[in-house]
């Protein structure tokens, strides 16, 4: 198996926020992806006290072209951040593994090009996808069709292995004979550990509240973002609900088969950013985590939710370590059956995994998602005194992806 490795020894995980993640078309819909990056990432570079003319390089990620300047998403991120000028930034798309790739590539600059902090965002709006059309460039011709479709629905197909991405877990759920009511199960434990975890507060140090607000920067246009009136602020994920078995069990199959909207990633808008910085830069402060190593591997597309699994065993190969040292695991949960399936052919003892509630509950704005995983698990470490965490991804396309983090001691 061929596996795409990066290791660190002086990468470390200094702080993260992130936005709520809102509901499609909810009270973020209108909202740049931009935008929401740049929030995220003043908030993380504030929890982590630090000056913004300290970040020696962007990166930054967003999977849909969900705004006109969306190519200067990274460059736009830091100078509305307050990184300085001469500062470099770098877009990276991996799919639903952009924002672990986007720490990866963070940590490379850290420790190979010596950028000593590295300002990493994963930015998503859902909601923003645009009704496109990629054959009218030179006109309209009589009687044609016209082919404007929703690149939201549309690329959620794989042309490839001609299935939706629902339809590859539902291939995964015939492979694994997952049930419907099994599926369910699951999707109702993340909405119970999600609402837990709200409850007890665990995400009030993760989440930071999105109000009307102006991104100044001398020199440049203002920027910034705009709330409805009937919803000035968003200050908490708005998926999370009780969700017991006997309501899921009463939502049509969405594929065909066993997944639903009620067990499926919540389709939301939102974004996260983190900091990774040198030991030295690190020292005297109080650093979530070390990244320790990341894996990117391919796997078929036809069954390319289970690419966590291969990318964990080259992480844990690398690594030398066993799933019996890894005291948590965070794995996107794109699909209850996809997730299930990853869990069952690892071998996984669930009370470590999602545990406080996964993307059935609180959503899975793409680019965003990586970066979530990685920051709630370095926290949740922190918080039960565990010393390793793995936070991973399926990749539509047939690939998946996974990250090493131990908890500074």
């Amino acid at each position: 198996m061929t596996a795409l490795i990066n290791e660190w020894q002086d990468a470390w995980l200094l702080a993260g926020a992130r936005t709520p993640f809102a509901d499609l078309a909810g009270p973020l819909g209108l909202v740049s992806p931009i935008d929401l990056g740049i929030k995220a990432a003043r908030a993380a570079i504030g929890k982590a006290g630090i000056d913004a003319a300290e970040i020696g390089h962007v990166v930054a990620g967003s999977v849909a072209q969900a705004s006109y300047d969306a190519y200067m998403l990274p460059r736009h991120v830091g100078l509305y951040a307050g990184v300085r000028e001469d500062v470099p930034a770098l877009l990276v798309q991996r799919v639903c593994g952009t924002g672990i790739e986007a720490l990866a590539q963070g940590a490379n600059a850290v420790e190979r090009q010596g950028a000593g902090v590295s300002l990493c965002v994963g930015a998503e709006s859902m909601s923003r996808n645009p009704i496109a059309a990629y054959t009218h460039r030179n006109g309209f011709t009589l009687g044609a069709p016209v082919e404007f479709k929703d690149f939201l629905w549309e690329a959620l197909l794989d042309p490839a292995c001609g299935l939706s991405m629902g339809g590859t877990a539902e291939e995964l759920a015939k492979r694994h004979g997952i049930s419907r009511a099994e599926v369910d199960a699951f999707a109702a434990r993340s909405f119970d550990r999600a609402l837990a975890a709200r409850e007890a507060g665990f995400f009030a140090d993760e989440v930071v509240p999105v109000t009307s607000e102006t991104f100044s920067r001398e020199g440049l246009a203002d920027r910034g973002i705009a709330l409805s009136r009937r919803t000035p602020s968003v200050d908490a994920d708005t998926h999370p609900r009780p969700s017991p078995v006997e309501t899921l069990a009463k939502i049509r199959p969405a594929f065909g088969g066993v997944q639903t909207g009620g067990n499926s990633s919540a389709v939301v808008d939102g974004a996260a950013a983190a900091l990774v910085c040198s030991g030295a830069f690190a020292k005297g402060r109080a650093p979530l985590a070390r990244l320790v190593a990341s894996a990117a591997v391919g796997c078929p597309p036809a069954i390319m939710g289970i690419g966590p699994v291969p990318a964990i065993r080259a992480l844990l190969a690398r690594t030398g370590l066993t799933l019996d040292q890894i005291d948590l695991i965070e794995i996107n949960e794109a699909f209850g059956a996809q997730v299930m399936a990853c869990s069952r052919e690892l071998g996984l003892d669930e009370a470590k995994l999602n545990a406080n509630g996964g993307a059935i509950a609180i959503g899975h704005p793409l680019a965003a998602t990586g970066i979530r995983l990685a920051v709630t698990c370095a926290r949740a470490l922190k918080r039960r005194g565990g010393r390793y965490g793995i936070a991973s991804a399926c990749i539509g396309g047939g690939q998946g992806i996974a990250l090493l983090i131990e908890v500074a001691s």
